[in-house]
């Protein structure tokens, strides 16, 4: 009888202990923050034809659960869902795939159970994706994007590591206010300024001269730097009734150069345009002129570099006062674009357009 009592005792002890484990696992998983990853495609989805194939693979084939259970660490850092937006190659990214994109982004971070969202997506145009959300979304909490140079069936494939840190950035409390931001080859980029800068090698998301805001480290992501421009819940644009944004296009600077893409351009029913001139944002005579020509037709002309760095300096290339144009600041010409289409849904005041450029 002594024997039963004790084995009861024991049982019993033991299902406590059970019990409290699970408590306090329950607790635990309950102050995990929570994630949503929303999947775009790109080459962190994609596939090669063998394990050392890094360029001509496919992208955009696999979908966002399997690339949430190939990365099974997430868990511990997080409690993540998934949802696939689109399953696409970067470089078919639309202004209308960017407006159901930032719209479900601002319905997820409105919602008291979503800390913050992760975006993976192709790194040809990364960023400008992310540039747009830092400018449309409507929230302090984090919104992180992420792509991979290598497909994951490579060897060194780089995208289930990125993806983790994005989703440890995503969680974390300190990242709260920082605006839209890219986590790639364990550094933290502020969307504005961030670009690709080589055409294949895992480290080519760089902030050249303006610096990168920090690194990942021990599970932890380090921040040293954070952005002075305006953005995310603290910016003045507003997508939510817009269903397309007005036409902006790009024309490149040269030795050479002639006006008729402009002209085609403006014909097309371009509503600005982005002058990626050369040097500090130099105009060529036989642009110029199809310049002028376009803003007095009502097209906003703004002046950008092709070089990647630096100041385009107001006032200094040419006359903007005189000529009624725009200087880009830092921005290189594909977030120049995104800033002006939709300074456009605003005002078509030059002066006012400008303001924006200073401010954002």
């Amino acid at each position: 009888m002594l024997h039963n009592h004790n084995i009861s005792t024991r049982f019993c002890q033991a299902l406590l202990a059970c019990t409290l484990l699970l408590g306090s696992y329950a607790e635990a998983a309950d102050k995990l923050a929570n994630v949503t990853i929303l999947a775009t495609g790109g080459t962190i989805a994609g596939s090669g034809a063998n394990s050392t194939t890094t360029v001509g693979y496919t992208a955009a084939t696999v979908g966002v659960d399997s690339l949430i259970k190939a990365v099974p660490e997430l868990s511990k850092v997080a409690q993540v869902k998934g949802e696939q937006v689109f399953q696409i190659a970067s470089e078919n990214m639309s202004n209308e795939h960017w407006l159901t994109l930032a719209k479900r982004v601002n319905v997820l971070l409105a919602q008291p159970d979503v800390d913050g969202i992760v975006i993976t997506h192709g790194t040809d145009t990364l960023e400008e994706t992310a540039y747009f959300l830092d400018l449309v979304v409507k929230s302090k909490k984090p919104v992180v994007l992420v792509g991979a140079m290598r497909p994951g069936t490579a060897l060194s494939a780089d995208g289930p590591i990125n993806l983790y840190n994005a989703v440890l950035l995503a969680a974390n409390p300190d990242a709260v206010g920082k605006g839209v931001m890219v986590a790639m080859a364990d550094q933290i980029h502020s969307a504005r300024d961030v670009t690709k800068t080589n055409t294949s090698t895992p480290d080519s998301f760089k902030t050249t001269e303006l610096g990168l805001m920090g690194y990942f480290q021990g599970n932890k992501p380090y921040f040293y730097r954070t952005s002075t421009r305006k953005h995310t819940a603290d910016a003045e644009f507003d997508i939510s009734k817009l269903d397309k944004l007005p036409q902006v296009d790009i024309v490149y600077g040269y030795a050479n150069v002639s006006p008729v893409a402009l002209n085609a351009l403006v014909a097309a029913g371009a509503k600005g345009i982005i002058h990626a001139g050369v040097g500090d944002g130099s105009l060529a005579a036989s642009v110029k002129t199809a310049l002028i020509a376009a803003r007095k037709q009502g097209v906003m002309i703004v002046r950008s570099s092709r070089v990647g760095q630096g100041i385009v300096a107001r006032n200094g290339e040419a006359n903007d006062d005189e000529l009624d144009f725009v200087a880009s600041d830092t921005l290189n010409p594909q977030k120049a674009r995104i800033l002006l289409m939709l300074a456009l849904t605003k005002t078509n005041d030059s002066k006012a357009v400008q303001k924006m450029f200073y401010t954002y």
